[in-house]
């Protein structure tokens, strides 16, 4: 069996390194694992880049259902939130900053409207032609 053709979104050895240590451990018992955790990460990595339907992963990935379970579950357990902390922290130290932002920048702006705001404020109420009647017909 020839090895499938590298994507763009490959992992390369020294970001399997990096990654490797922050992706959850198959859990004991139950069937062993059918394929390994550096081939389903580049069919989430090529869904996730390229924005299309689970069901659009490669053939020559591991199968849809696979790949966009393990996904749901890192998100579901933080994993996907300590991988970009952890990295992103990683990166700041590269660029000789400190590991966490120090300080940061809130912007609002307001916009003043009526008490009921937007149409609800301009558009006259209507009366019922039944409830007009009535009122009318009444000595």
């Amino acid at each position: 069996m020839e090895p499938r053709k590298p994507y763009p979104t490959d992992l390369s050895d020294q970001e399997w390194d990096l990654i490797n240590p922050l992706v959850p451990a198959a859990t004991s018992g139950g069937r062993p694992e059918k394929y390994p955790t550096r081939e389903i990460l580049p069919g989430i990595f090529y869904i996730l880049r390229g924005g299309c339907a689970w069901r659009l992963v490669p053939h020559d990935c591991p199968p849809w259902q696979m790949v966009s379970h393990d996904c749901w579950g890192w998100h579901q357990d933080g994993t996907w939130q300590v991988m970009h902390a952890l990295l992103r922290g990683a990166v700041r130290v590269a660029a000789s900053k400190h590991r966490q932002p120090r300080a940061g920048i809130m912007e609002s702006q307001s916009v003043k409207t009526t008490a009921k705001g937007g149409a609800t404020a301009t558009i006259r109420p209507k009366t019922s032609t039944a409830a007009h009647a009535i009122s009318s017909s009444r000595p």
